[in-house]
């Protein structure tokens, strides 16, 4: 995803025949003619399906439970680029089946050339659909045509009307096999195609859908699709969002950037067109010390990035430093700014709409298309430059934090440099009297638990099992990262213990393959002051260290609050509740009760018997679901600005449990 400097200052020539715009909206084309049975091409059958499910929608937890949801929608979306959707309604019924209904054009029911209605064969046939060629659609994200006919597949009943020509058509389904052929149940003068359909719970795990996770996605594709309107109803409680931007993803950078201090008030906004590939750009810069970019192509998040990224970034650096030169902001003789200084604080969203995008990447979420950097290159290039040249005051402010990340940044390498020639012998030696580190090599097999204070951790030293577990100890509140650059990450002294002894590096320098454990374990207080250094340590694995959270390597000790005595045996409960449930149990007669405040009051057999052992322990696995809420929560609890921390108090004083005051 990250570009050399070398890279990012090469020029790209062939800027011409673009178009540019710099006002308003991209238009994506409607397609002329007829959407018909002529569109629908037949790629091969659906039996696979249901034997690896996992296959076609990632999983059949969670994740693959809403992507059925998703890949619906998408079919909705589709007709909102070819121009004829403007709304779309989603429901969660009460037994957590799904309803989806737009105003699109409708499925063809027409006879296809199979001698089955077209409706049937786009819901009973893996990659069946009118996204393969031909006029069905110029612009599309269900690119492989499995959608509809997966959630069929993996649904116990669907049921599809579909409003067309004057009349009403239906079809039954269930587990992908027809059970009732098409039939004119009615007659309307509305278009549009109505899906209903209960996951099959001899596929998922999971079968109950979570109102907040269908919203983030639906506000997503409401901004990244300007104009369209996107409803979500919860019937279980009532729940109901709707979602219209008429700003498209301007408002989607004013959203994502609501809770942070602006430099530029107004988002820079530009949009072009070359070859059939549409590319939209709306930027904003923040006082933040973090850069965050969202890329999509047909309202697909690819998280790898790709070549519209990597074009996005050579213009904006080369942008930045042409203007510097020009304005004499940077001399002659000075170095250029470097391409992470200049996206220091941006939050931006690049999104594209282009016919045939050719996906690669460990997740098929990385774009390759090669002349797509050349266009992004060019309207980026353009954009900017018009942007700087009418708003000096603005590109001004943008530039003088860049040089300040510069400066930070050339600090930081200097502090680097010295701590790794004082780390180059030995590590054990860099960290006397606080590591305590295991004796396996292994990284699957090995783990480190972070412990506040001395007490803790010669508790957790003494009751650990030396083989696999290491015992870090830090020494009070580390620096809160979320105010700070990497000049002064680097100066705290427990921050650089643990960047040597996870032996990954930070920000660009962070190479996973290169972790000394596979278990990151988090072991703080039960109390406020634990909460808080659990917190500062989130901020900073989070902001410096992310592929260990996303991938799952780190974890939140859960210590018992309580030990129950009673005549020679003894329990642990880990909260009010669980406690007064077994004093229930076993009765409150004879009984003693220890409230523990801190690791350090109990002794390393009680520490191992009820956080340590892996066969007894309970953890609780920090996963990031969702970046851009995690983003805004880490900035909300960490940052500045106070009002937006004392709202999220006040919404949310009423969750606390275990408040020590």
């Amino acid at each position: 995803m990250m570009t050399d400097d070398n890279e990012i200052m090469e020029n790209i020539s062939d800027h011409s025949d673009v178009e540019i715009n710099t006002s308003s909206a991209a238009d994506v084309s409607s397609v002329d003619g007829d959407y018909g049975a002529s569109q629908i091409q037949v790629l091969e059958g659906l039996e696979a399906v249901r034997m690896r499910p996992g296959m076609y929608i990632g999983s059949t937890s969670e994740r693959g439970l809403h992507h059925l949801v998703y890949e619906v929608v998408d079919n909705s979306i589709d007709e909102a680029l070819a121009g004829y959707c403007t709304d779309v309604d989603v429901v969660i019924h009460e037994d957590n089946s799904i309803t989806v209904t737009d105003n699109g054009r409708g499925i063809p029911v027409d006879m296809h050339e199979s001698g089955k209605p077209a409706l049937e064969v786009v819901l009973t046939v893996l990659h069946a659909g009118g996204k393969f060629g031909g006029d069905g659609y110029k612009v599309s994200g269900g690119l492989h045509g499995v959608g509809v006919s997966v959630v069929n597949a993996l649904s116990e009943s669907m049921e599809v009307k579909v409003r067309r020509d004057g009349k009403v058509h239906r079809m039954t389904f269930e587990r992908g096999v027809t059970t009732s052929s098409m039939e004119v149940i009615g007659t309307t003068e509305e278009s549009g195609t109505q899906v209903h359909f209960m996951p099959d719970k001899q596929i998922f795990s999971v079968t109950t859908y979570s109102f907040d996770t269908l919203k983030h996605r639906l506000r997503e594709l409401a901004f990244l699709n300007q104009g369209i309107t996107i409803n979500l109803t919860d019937e279980r409680t009532n729940n109901k969002e709707s979602f219209h931007y008429d700003g498209g993803i301007r408002s989607f950078v004013e959203h994502l950037n609501r809770k942070k201090e602006k430099i530029n008030d107004d988002v820079i906004y530009f949009n072009g067109t070359k070859d059939d590939t549409v590319v939209e750009i709306a930027m904003q810069y923040n006082d933040s010390y973090q850069e965050n970019i969202y890329s999509f192509v047909n309202n697909i998040n690819t998280e790898e990035g790709g070549t519209h990224l990597a074009g996005f970034k050579i213009a904006l650096t080369r942008a930045a430093n042409d203007f510097a030169k020009k304005a004499g902001i940077i001399k002659n003789n000075q170095q250029n700014l470097a391409g992470e200084d200049v996206r220091e604080g941006l939050t931006c969203v690049i999104s594209l709409k282009i016919r045939e995008p050719q996906f690669e990447g460990q997740t098929k979420t990385k774009l390759g298309n090669s002349e797509v950097r050349g266009i992004v290159d060019a309207i980026v290039s353009e954009g900017l430059s018009e942007y700087f040249e009418e708003h000096p005051n603005e590109t001004k402010s943008i530039l003088e934090k860049a040089i300040n990340a510069s400066r930070a940044r050339e600090a930081a390498r200097r502090a680097r440099e010295m701590t790794r020639r004082k780390n180059a012998l030995d590590l054990s030696s860099s960290l006397p009297g606080k590591l305590a580190d295991c004796s396996v090599r292994d990284p699957k097999l090995a783990e480190i638990y972070i412990v506040e204070g001395d007490s803790a951790g010669g508790s957790a030293k003494q009751g650990r099992d030396r083989k696999f577990q290491a015992i870090l100890p830090l020494r009070g509140k580390i620096l809160n990262v979320e105010k700070a650059r990497l000049d002064r990450i680097y100066a705290n002294a427990e921050i650089c213990t643990m960047i040597t002894a996870f032996g990954n590096g930070i920000g660009d320098e962070f190479d996973i393959s290169k972790s000394r454990y596979g278990k990151i374990i988090i072991m703080t207080d039960a109390d406020v002051d634990g909460a808080h250094i659990r917190t500062l340590l989130l901020t900073f694995l989070y902001r410096h260290m992310r592929p260990l959270i996303e991938q799952g390597h780190v974890f939140i000790a859960q210590p018992p609050l309580y030990q129950i005595k009673k005549g020679k045996k003894h329990w642990y409960t880990f909260s009010d509740d669980e406690l007064n449930s077994k004093l229930d149990e076993i009765g409150r007669d004879g009984i003693s009760v220890q409230r523990y405040k801190g690791l350090g009051e109990m002794n390393p057999e009680q520490l191992w018997e009820t956080t340590m052992n892996p066969e007894t322990r309970t953890m609780l696995q920090v996963g990031m679901e969702d970046a851009q809420e995690a983003d805004e929560l880490f900035t909300i609890l960490m940052g500045d600005k106070v009002e937006p921390r004392r709202q999220f108090i006040e919404d949310h004083a009423k969750y606390v449990r275990n408040l020590d005051i």
